[in-house]
């Protein structure tokens, strides 16, 4: 035979030289809580915790000697009202968690999610009005958590809530405060999915009533990514997210196909808990199979790996 493909897996240095996708540490962000009450774990994400800001220091440690660079920021008050006041205190405890962060590693990248279903009492991530949520009126005050989150110091905002125009909004009130270098990473592509249930544990966001499909996308949809990600893009946003990723990589890849903006994916909460579930009963390989996924991620396109994951994959990859 003249053709051999084995020949090129035959040894582990062969395989090296010849693979197509390679992971990187700078590739991963690593998504934490920080909560104005105690530190504790997140019972549904074992090894997973919302951190008090007592406590954000040496978690921040030990993100940073496992060489992660970039970190996802969710707040979790210990207030909620209607209209998700928290979300644009410029007191508010994710504001309060940027600045801590910056006084500590001004040079680790501090991404703030944006959206209100934290901060408010009913769970939804906009104002709510006669049991619907009113987009236009939720644009503003994403614009001002925005606002406040940057001023805090904040390097890119990721406003994850769906609404329409919202980046739009974004990219305006940003610019008309003197802060025209902050990047926007958007949600562009955020489906309403089952696997977002251990996140809504995590920071307390479930909603009160009904549920989010007439923001989140269908799952159903595929080509409704694309309008998303260009109207996305038109209105601003510098850096483009699918979320989740593993049961999404075929809108991933479509996505990274059509635009040229760096794709982030984001390893939702379901997926980190079902593997780390299955891990801890002895049932797979954790270290492999997380590798084996985030590489997946990689090579439908993302260049941006936001993952529970990220300080033991940031270990992993130094193993390898």
């Amino acid at each position: 035979m003249l053709k051999r493909p084995r020949r090129n897996r035959i040894s582990k240095q062969i395989r090296d030289l010849v693979h197509e996708v390679s992971i990187d540490k700078t590739d991963l962000v690593y998504p934490m809580f920080i909560t104005e009450g105690e530190t504790e774990e997140i019972q549904s994400m074992p090894g997973i915790y919302r951190y008090s800001l007592d406590d954000l220091p040496k978690a921040l440690k030990d993100v940073t000697e496992a060489g992660i660079t970039a970190v996802l920021y969710f707040g979790i008050p210990k207030h909620k009202d209607e209209v998700g006041s928290c979300a644009y205190d410029d007191n508010g405890i994710v504001q309060r968690g940027i600045r801590l962060t910056k006084e500590l590693y001004p040079e680790l990248v501090v991404i703030a999610d944006i959206c209100l279903c934290e901060y408010t009492s009913h769970g939804h991530c906009g104002v709510v009005e006669n049991g619907y949520v009113q987009n236009d009126k939720t644009l503003e005050l994403l614009a001002r958590a925005s606002v406040s989150c940057a001023r805090a110091g904040a390097d890119i905002v990721a406003p994850s809530d769906m609404m329409d125009g919202r980046v739009g909004a974004i990219r305006n009130a940003l610019d008309e405060n003197g802060l025209e270098d902050v990047l926007i990473m958007s949600y562009s592509v955020k489906y309403s999915s089952s696997f977002y249930g251990p996140f809504r544990e995590a920071a307390g966001s479930a909603p009160a009533f009904g549920d989010r499909k007439t923001y989140q996308m269908d799952f159903r949809n595929k080509k409704e990514a694309i309008l998303e990600t260009e109207l996305d893009i038109e209105e601003g946003a510098d850096i483009i997210m699918v979320k989740p990723a593993m049961a999404y990589l075929d809108i991933a890849k479509a996505v990274s196909d059509r635009f040229c903006n760096p794709l982030a994916v984001y390893h939702v909460s379901g997926e980190y808990s079902m593997i780390k579930a299955a891990a801890l009963n002895g049932w797979i390989d954790e270290k492999s199979i997380v590798i084996e996924s985030l590489t997946a991620m990689k090579r439908a396109g993302a260049k941006m790996l936001i993952t529970y994951y990220a300080p033991d994959a940031a270990r992993w990859l130094e193993e390898n």
